[in-house]
């Protein structure tokens, strides 16, 4: 059975619907005065009706530690989670269309089966089961209709890209250069040909890890607002979490293999690490959605690398030169702040083998805030702006740190980092000390 509901697309449109339920953005929802469960359900059906970036960003908030108030968490968490298994969806009809045009043939063509109710619906699309001719189950992940014009109606909307800068970073920084960042990551997700090739660039690049399984695309049955993968099954989450102490060790390690990887090794950045992109199986953990990737360039790369190598050197010094040259800092009272709180995300290194919680990514959470406060009541001297392509850093430690607090487990993250530092010839910088 199907939850169908129509996307509001024009910036009015939408704008209305969250100031019908007393917000003005998908985070101030989550921010409500109204009784946590009231709240929870009212953020979960606006944010589930709207999709887009407005949804975005109310859902990253309510998955990532410290961002809701603690009373409230378990209330938005049963929430979001019930809307994830029952989220508004496109009908079918229209969904139909979306694949007949994109793909040129009708889907009893296309497909020998095709399950006409989502599995799945997010802020972008919703995701069918089908089966190919050679047997196949695949996943057909097909945009909603309208999507394109509602994420550009909230690229336009202040308030909407106001909710999303306050998860991602301060609201000083130059308004037009986050516009243009988020422009170009939310756009590019609109764009499955190009989730497709760096699906493909990131299943090349962890090719041969037995944990690390990533869907393969069917190209023949993929394109700019369909995208077709073989469909992977396992275990959610929450119910890993629950699972032996070895076991929950042996997930975070790859999970912390398949990012960091992908940064310094492969030099792309996967900037969703929402829970729901992650399926677990036996040993092996699969990663969905290459939508949000962002390229690491230039100089950019090789400081990453030197700030991982002095992190597991635990070599302070070097960190905090080489994180003044990733942040272009300039002295003063920002750039201990900004060194400082660039420490305290590199802890799990550090003090490997670390355990992350959720108090600790509360701490993180809080330190940007703090961060804000002081640029707004003037005290943090030679603020400088974020560097291009560095807004959605934050995704990574608050995102990313919030699923591995899940798994409550205490990891040698420098091991990890090592092994495949040693197996792309990176490692011999981190025997000499070098930072």
């Amino acid at each position: 059975m199907t939850n169908e509901k129509k996307i509001p697309e024009g910036r009015l449109g939408r704008f209305v619907r969250l100031a019908s339920v007393g917000a003005r953005t998908g985070v101030s929802l989550l921010r409500s005065s109204s009784p946590a469960d009231v709240a929870a359900e009212k953020a979960a059906e606006m944010l589930g009706t709207l999709r887009g970036l407005a949804a975005k960003a109310g859902q990253m908030a309510s998955y990532v530690d410290g961002m809701v108030p603690e009373a409230q968490r378990d209330a938005y968490e049963t929430a979001m989670k019930s809307l994830r298994a029952a989220a508004p969806t496109s009908s079918p009809a229209a969904i139909r269309k979306t694949v007949e045009e994109e793909l040129h043939a009708p889907i009893d063509k296309l497909f020998v089966e095709w399950d006409e109710t989502p599995f799945a619906s997010a802020s972008i699309g919703q995701v069918h089961r089908a089966r190919l001719e050679d047997g196949r189950e695949v996943a057909v992940k097909v945009q909603h209709p309208g999507i394109a014009n509602a994420v550009e109606s909230d690229l336009q909307n202040a308030d909407v890209m106001g909710g999303m800068v306050s998860v991602l970073g301060p609201k000083e920084l130059d308004p037009k250069a986050v516009l243009a960042e988020l422009r170009a990551r939310f756009t590019e997700e609109l764009d499955y040909e190009l989730e497709a090739r760096r699906q493909k660039h990131f299943i090349a690049l962890h090719r041969g890890d037995v944990a690390i399984r990533i869907p393969d695309v069917i190209d023949d049955r993929s394109a700019k607002r369909v995208l077709t993968t073989t469909l992977a099954r396992g275990k959610t989450l929450e119910e890993v979490s629950l699972e032996d102490e070895a076991i929950r060790r042996h997930f975070a390690e790859t999970m912390w293999r398949f990012v960091f990887k992908g940064n310094l090794v492969g030099a792309m950045f996967n900037a969703d690490p929402h829970p729901g992109n992650y399926i677990f199986q036996d040993g092996q953990v699969v990663f969905l959605d290459f939508g949000c990737v962002q390229p690491i360039e230039g100089d950019r790369l090789e400081i990453a690398r030197n700030i991982h190598r002095a992190a597991m050197n635990k070599d302070e010094h070097a960190f905090r030169e080489a994180a003044k040259k990733l942040l272009n800092t300039r002295g003063g009272t920002y750039e201990k702040m900004a060194t400082d709180y660039s420490r305290r995300c590199f802890e799990p290194l550090f003090s490997s083998p670390y355990r992350i919680t959720r108090s600790y990514v509360v701490t993180l959470v809080e330190g940007v805030k703090a961060m804000k406060e002081a640029v707004i009541l003037k005290d943090g001297g030679n603020f400088v702006q974020l560097p291009p392509g560095m807004l959605f850093i934050n995704r990574l430690q608050f995102g990313f740190y919030s699923v591995l607090a899940r798994l409550d487990v205490e990891v040698d993250y420098v091991a990890v980092e090592k092994a495949f530092f040693e197996e792309a010839d990176l490692l011999p910088a981190v025997r000499d000390g070098a930072g």
